[in-house]
C-alpha cells in the first residue's frame, strides 16, 4: 500500500510526502496491539462479569430460601393459632427457622453492599423478623386473640413487603444476570473479533513481509549494491528485449560502455573509500545527463554501460557520448578533493553490429578499447577495430600465463656513438617465445597487454630483467646503459616511480643507466599528470627520451618543461632521409632543436652507412638501427659486443 499527503508549504508548492514503510509497519503494529487491548480487556471484563454472575446466583439463590423460610414460619404459626397451644415442637421448629433467617437475612446488606434492592431484603426482614418474634412470644403466653390481632395488624402486611422486596431483588439479580451475559456474549466477539483481526493482519504482514524478501532479493540479484543501477544481468535482459524490438519495428539501439580514465590512481592514492564515493558521484551524474527512458548500468569496477533502446542513428549516439563526456569533466567533490576523471566511450548499433546483447557487449567494448588506445574519448564500433579472430583471442587469453611461466624475453639492439661507434648501451625490446606460435612480435602482443590491463606486469618484467641484464655488464666491466619503452598507461601511473626505484635498488644499478623512451602521445594525453610522474622520475637519476619524436603533436611549451634528456627521431624519417628532402629537412631540424634544448639526440632506423654519414654530418649524438645490428637475445648481444672490441671494428661492416 502507498500512500501520498499533499501538503502545502508557505511557499505555495505542494509536496507529496509518502508514508514510508515504517510508518505503515507502526499503523499496522498500532492496530494489533490495539486488537490484543480490547482482547484482554474483554477476557478481563468477561471473567469479572462471570463472578459477578456467580455471585448474583448465589444471591438469587439465598433469597428462595429466606422466602421457603418465610412461608414455612407463616404457616407454622398459622398451625399454632388453629390449634391453640404452642407445642415443644412448634417451638423447636420456629427456633430452626429463626435460626434459618438469622443466617441469610441477617447480615443480607452486607452480602451485596450498595445495592437497593439488598437492603429492602435487609430492612424487610428486620421488621417482619421482630413482629413474628413478638407474635410467638404472645402465643407462649397463650394469649391467641392478641397475636391475632398483631398478625393481622402487623404480621400479614410485615410478610408482604418481605416477599415483594424477595421477589424485586430476585428480578433486579435476574436481569443483572442477563444484561452480564449480553456483556460477556458481546466480550466473547469481541476476542473473536480482536484475535481475527491479529490473525488477518499477522498473515499480510507475513506476506508483505514475504513480498518485500522476495522484491528484496529481485532486486539484488539484477541491480549493484554500490551504486543501485541494473547490473549485467538486467542490462542483458534491456538490450535483449531492444534487440526484439528492433527486429520487429525496424528501429534502431545502441549500446554505449564507458571506462573511466585514471580510476585506478584514485583508487591506489586516496584508498577504496573514495573509490566507491567517486562511481557513486559518476553513477548520479550519468543518470542526471540521460534522458527518460535511456538506462545507465553498472557492469563491474570502472566500467558502465549505457542502453539507448530507441535511437535515430549514430549522430544521435554521438550526442548522447558528448553529454556523458561533459557530465564527468567536471570535477568531483569529495570530502574537500577536487577529483578529475575522464571516460572513454565506445558505442555499437543494432541491428547493424549486431542484434544480441553479447554481440553489441562485444563490440562496444571493441570501440571503448580503440578510444582509450587512441585518446579520442568516443569511438563508434567499425569492422576494422575487431580484433577478435581467434589468434588474437587465444593470444590474449595466454598473455597472462605466458607472464607467470617466464615465456616472454628480451632481445637487445645496440646504440653507438655517431662519431666514434663506440657502444653505448641497448634498447630492451620484448618478445614473446609462445609454445605453439613459436616466437611473437612485440606489435601483436602489446596492444592486447594495453587493452586486458597486463600493461603493468608486462612493463615489470621488462625493467626488471633489462636492470639484471644492466648488473651483468657491469659485473663483466661493461658501464652500458639500457633503455625501457614505457606505455601510456604507466607514464600515469603515480606508483611507477616508486617501482623504478625499488628495482633499481634490488639490482644496485646507478639510476644515469637507465633510460625510459616514452611518447609524444602519451605525454599529452594528460600533460600535468605525465609532468608530475615525469619530474619524479628525474629526480631518481634515470635519463628520460622523447621516443619517436615527430609523429606525435608534441606542445614545445610542455616539451620546454620536461626534465627529459633526449629527443629520438623516430624511424620513419631517418631511413628515407638520403633519398627524401622532407625527410631530411626534418631530421636536421629536430638535431637542431635538440641541440638549442641541450639535449642528447638519437636516430633509430639507420639502415646503411650513407644515413649514419650523414647523421653524423648534422650533429646527431646516437644511432640506432639495423645497419649497427638487428635486436638479438642477450647472449647474441655479448658476442656482438665482443666483435666490436676487434680492432677492425671502428668502421661499421656492410654485413651488419
Amino acid at each position: 500500500m502507498r500512500a501520498f499527503i499533499s501538503l502545502r508549504r508557505r511557499t505555495g508548492r505542494v509536496v507529496d510526502a509518502r508514508v514510508t514503510p515504517r510508518v505503515r509497519m507502526g499503523l499496522m503494529w498500532l492496530v494489533i496491539l490495539s486488537a490484543v487491548a480490547v482482547t484482554g480487556v474483554s477476557a478481563a471484563a468477561i471473567a469479572q462479569l462471570q463472578s459477578s454472575a456467580t455471585h448474583r446466583g448465589e444471591l438469587r439463590m439465598l433469597m428462595a430460601e429466606m422466602e421457603t423460610a418465610a412461608w414455612q414460619q407463616s404457616e407454622l404459626r398459622s398451625q399454632v393459632v388453629l390449634a391453640r397451644v404452642l407445642t415443644p415442637a412448634a417451638v423447636r421448629a420456629h427456633d430452626d427457622i429463626c435460626d434459618v433467617f438469622d443466617a441469610i437475612g441477617g447480615e443480607f446488606e452486607q452480602r451485596d453492599p450498595g445495592n437497593a434492592q439488598a437492603r429492602a431484603v435487609q430492612d424487610a426482614y428486620v421488621a417482619w423478623d421482630l413482629v413474628i418474634d413478638e407474635e410467638f412470644d404472645l402465643l407462649a403466653e397463650g394469649d391467641h386473640a392478641r397475636a391475632q390481632q398483631l398478625d393481622a395488624r402487623q404480621g400479614a402486611p410485615a410478610f408482604q413487603r418481605l416477599t415483594a422486596a424477595i421477589d424485586d431483588a430476585d428480578q433486579h439479580y435476574r436481569r443483572t444476570a442477563e444484561d452480564a451475559g449480553t456483556r460477556a456474549v458481546l466480550g466473547t466477539w469481541l476476542i473473536l473479533g480482536g484475535a481475527a483481526v491479529v490473525v488477518v493482519l499477522l498473515v499480510v504482514q507475513s506476506q508483505r513481509i514475504r513480498a518485500r524478501a522476495f522484491r528484496r532479493a529481485t532486486h539484488q540479484a539484477t541491480h549493484d549494491a554500490l551504486t543501485g543501477l541494473p547490473n549485467r544481468v538486467l542490462l542483458h535482459e534491456h538490450v535483449a528485449a531492444a534487440g526484439d524490438r528492433t527486429r520487429a519495428d525496424q528501429s534502431s539501439a545502441a549500446l554505449l560502455l564507458i571506462d573511466l580514465d585514471r580510476f585506478k590512481e584514485v583508487n591506489d592514492t586516496l584508498g577504496h573509500h573514495y573509490g566507491d564515493h567517486l562511481l557513486i558521484e559518476v553513477a548520479r551524474r550519468m543518470q542526471k545527463a540521460l534522458r527518460r527512458g535511456e538506462m545507465v548500468a553498472r557492469l563491474g569496477g570502472d566500467e558502465f554501460a549505457v542502453l539507448l533502446p530507441e535511437v535515430a542513428g549514430a549522430d544521435k549516439v554521438a550526442e548522447v557520448a558528448a553529454r556523458l563526456q561533459r557530465a564527468l569533466e567536471e570535477p568531483f567533490a569529495l570530502d574537500g578533493l577536487n577529483l578529475s576523471v575522464g571516460g572513454s566511450i565506445g558505442a555499437a548499433l543494432c541491428p547493424e553490429h549486431g542484434d544480441t546483447a553479447d554481440e553489441l557487449l562485444q563490440r562496444a567494448d571493441i570501440a571503448m578499447y580503440t578510444a582509450k588506445a587512441t585518446r579520442t574519448g568516443y569511438v563508434l564500433f567499425d569492422a576494422s577495430q575487431d580484433s577478435s579472430d581467434p589468434r588474437k583471442l587465444t593470444l590474449a587469453g595466454d598473455l597472462r600465463a605466458g607472464i607467470e611461466r617466464g615465456q616472454l624475453l628480451l632481445h637487445y639492439q645496440p646504440k653507438v656513438d655517431a662519431r666514434t661507434g663506440a657502444v653505448l648501451g641497448a634498447e630492451a625490446l620484448v618478445r614473446w617465445q609462445h609454445p605453439e606460435h613459436g616466437l611473437i612480435p612485440p606489435d601483436e602482443f602489446i596492444p592486447l597487454a594495453e587493452h586486458t590491463g597486463l600493461i603493468t606486469p608486462l612493463t615489470r618484467f621488462v625493467l626488471d630483467t633489462a636492470l639484471q641484464q644492466c648488473r651483468t655488464w657491469l659485473l663483466n666491466g661493461e658501464k652500458l646503459g639500457v633503455a625501457v619503452n614505457v606505455s601510456a598507461h604507466r607514464l600515469l601511473d603515480l606508483g611507477f616511480p616508486g617501482e623504478v626505484a625499488d628495482l633499481l635498488a634490488r639490482w644496485e644499478v646507478p639510476p644515469p643507466l637507465l633510460t625510459l623512451e616514452i611518447t609524444e602521445s602519451a605525454i599529452m594525453a594528460d600533460p600535468a599528470r605525465a609532468l608530475q610522474v615525469v619530474q619524479q622520475l628525474h629526480a631518481l637519476g634515470v635519463h628520460l627520451s622523447i621516443d619517436d619524436f615527430g609523429t606525435g603533436y608534441s606542445s614545445m611549451a610542455y616539451l620546454k618543461n620536461l626534465p627529459v634528456d633526449e629527443l629520438k627521431i623516430d624511424r620513419s624519417f631517418v631511413s628515407n632521409m638520403t633519398t627524401n628532402e622532407r625527410d631530411a629537412v626534418i631530421v636536421r631540424s629536430t638535431v637542431e632543436l635538440g641541440r638549442n634544448l641541450g639535449l642528447q639526440v638519437i636516430a633509430e632506423g639507420v639502415e646503411d652507412s650513407a644515413t649514419w654519414t650523414e647523421l653524423d654530418g648534422i650533429g646527431c649524438d646516437v644511432i640506432q638501427g639495423y645497419y649497427v645490428s638487428k635486436p638479438v637475445a642477450s647472449s647474441g648481444f655479448d658476442e656482438w659486443l665482443d666483435r666490436q672490441k676487434a680492432p677492425a671494428s671502428a668502421v661499421p661492416d656492410e654485413d651488419r
